[in-house]
């Protein structure tokens, strides 16, 4: 009796236990059914998706594909490919303002040193692009998509490692990147936590993982999560960081690591060429003078291509391919553009009337002119007034007020100690007016070798040759100090048509021979004298 009941119970137990799993099968295979049927929906719309394009944006289509397309930077584009198509490619920072193809051109040197007979960049090395200004990370590394992170079991989303308590390495950019190159758009904009993460990558060439969940004797933890966190993830890169800021903006932790590379601002010229090429690729015709007209209103490429995009979609509104001068001038009226300030030479030589040469914005040669004019005084009633934009400056903030005040102005005040000092010449005698036309800012001395020869020239009605320009910080005691930026005044000279350039010897390199210019080296206030009026203008009897 006792076995029947026995017999009958297991039964019964067997029969609930096979209809509890065919449940959970047809449980299962229903919900397969489902899925599957869901998955072919959303892969029928996935395809939908796809079929569904737009025409790809003119600056896509514009975009540079080659070393031969990027207008401009010969110069950044050499040393770019100087730091990374050797033997030993170097890290890389490229300063310059937006639109003037730093990506692009970061992008290109690594194909093209992937060509290299003489670099280690295999030809699938990866471009990995970050952008600093979007890139989110947590401070207690649960999530740095740059550096990596550690998902650990009791983090959402772990999945089966979470489940079977194992810790999970995920790798972040700089592994992504390993073998290739990592660009970091607006490098400036990194936290700091981040950076210091980053310095350490490039120096261990590897990123090591840290878990409160891992140990070395955890025999459950797969062979590959013990190889990480007991070797860490290679990360064997090259970075190209890429700002708009100045170099006095990053630490220098990571600035003394690269090989810094600065691209310009694009000329004029070259702002005319990019947009013939937009409105080519574009299938537009663009009538005579609106290249020039849009280079006087777009400082970069990005704006140049934006202007003809614009202009040719309203054209072809209006059923024409040909965009004229109105289409551009209502683009720039609607999207407020802004006239750039971009100053120009004498085009004839005249009386108080000098080409200087000044940096206007960041690292962008301009050529400016510098007016004087000196009529003579009632005795001992002379005076001197300097315009232009020059004035001083005042700024305010944390209860204080600072005042500023251009260093144009003590330039001035060089000038008239050095003419009565050295060449017994009495500004008291005269009323000079000193000026800055253009609108271009002038702040600092290098005019000041200018402001001397345009008053000397408005003193001794002696006109200076229109083809020459000079920079140069006068002392008073009549020499001709070194001044920043000569490189891009040079080039700035040089796109303005000057064929004589004066500047201060110590400036000098043997480069600035092959600008086609003449390179004048002056030393002192009667070396530039010579070279502006002839010699033996510069002696005292002749000026006395």
């Amino acid at each position: 009796m006792g076995t029947s009941l026995l017999l009958v119970i297991q039964v019964f137990f067997s029969v609930i236990t096979g209809i509890y799993f065919l449940s959970l099968l047809l449980s299962q295979r229903g919900r397969k059914t489902a899925l599957n049927a869901d998955s072919k929906e959303e892969l029928a719309k996935l395809k939908k998706m796809e079929l569904t394009k737009l025409t790809l944006p003119l600056s896509e289509k514009t975009r540079p594909a080659t070393v031969e397309d990027i207008v401009g930077q010969q110069q950044g584009i050499r040393a770019l490919k100087a730091a990374l198509c050797g033997p030993n490619p170097q890290h890389v920072i490229i300063y310059g303002p937006p639109g003037v193809g730093k990506t692009a051109a970061a992008r290109i040197i690594l194909k093209c040193a992937a060509k290299s007979p003489h670099s280690p960049f295999s030809a699938n090395a990866k471009f990995i692009e970050a952008d600093a200004t979007t890139m989110r990370f947590d401070e207690r590394s649960i999530a740095d998509p740059l550096i990596g992170s550690v998902h650990d079991p009791i983090y959402q989303g772990a999945g089966a490692y979470g489940n079977a308590g194992v810790p999970q390495p995920k790798p972040g950019a700089v592994t992504k990147a390993h073998g290739g190159v990592l660009f970091i758009d607006e490098i400036g904009e990194l936290h700091p936590i981040q950076m210091n993460r980053l310095l350490k990558v490039l120096e261990d060439r590897r990123v090591y993982f840290e878990s409160a969940y891992y140990s070395s004797n955890d025999t459950n933890i797969p062979r590959h999560i013990h190889e990480i966190f007991q070797k860490g993830l290679p990360a064997d890169f090259r970075l190209i960081g890429a700002t708009t800021r100045s170099p006095e903006e990053i630490p220098e932790a990571i600035r003394s690591r690269c090989v810094e590379v600065f691209f310009e601002p694009l000329s004029a010229e070259e702002v005319e060429k990019i947009s013939l090429g937009a409105a080519a690729k574009g299938g537009f015709d663009l009538e005579p003078q609106c290249a020039s007209l849009i280079s006087r209103y777009a400082s970069n490429g990005r704006d140049a291509v934006n202007i003809v995009q614009i202009a040719g979609s309203s054209a072809l509104i209006e059923g024409r391919h040909n965009i004229d001068v109105k289409d551009i001038e209502w683009v720039i009226e609607f999207g407020h553009y802004n006239p750039i300030i971009a100053g120009k030479r004498n085009l004839r030589s005249e009386v108080g009337v000098v080409n200087g040469l000044a940096v206007a914005g960041r690292d962008s040669g301009v050529v400016m002119e510098v007016e004087a004019a000196a009529r003579t005084a009632p005795e001992g009633k002379g005076s001197l007034i300097t315009t232009g934009i020059v004035d001083e400056e005042e700024f305010e903030g944390r209860g204080q007020k600072l005042k500023k005040i251009s260093s144009a102005k003590s330039a001035a005040t060089n000038v008239i100690t050095v003419l009565k000092n050295l060449f017994d010449i009495d500004c008291g005698k005269y009323n000079i007016h000193m000026n800055f036309p253009g609108g271009v800012p002038v702040d600092g001395p290098s005019a000041g070798i200018a402001m001397f020869c345009a008053v000397y020239s408005a003193i001794f009605e002696k006109a200076v040759p229109c083809e020459l320009a000079m920079t140069g910080e006068l002392s008073i005691m009549g020499k001709v100090k070194p001044v920043g930026g000569v490189a891009a005044k040079l080039d700035a000279a040089r796109k303005a048509g000057i064929k004589k350039v004066i500047i201060p010897e110590d400036n000098y390199q043997q480069m600035f021979e092959d600008l086609g210019m003449e390179i004048v080296r002056v030393k002192n206030i009667e070396d530039v004298i010579s070279e502006c009026f002839g010699k033996g203008a510069n002696n005292k009897k002749a000026v006395s």
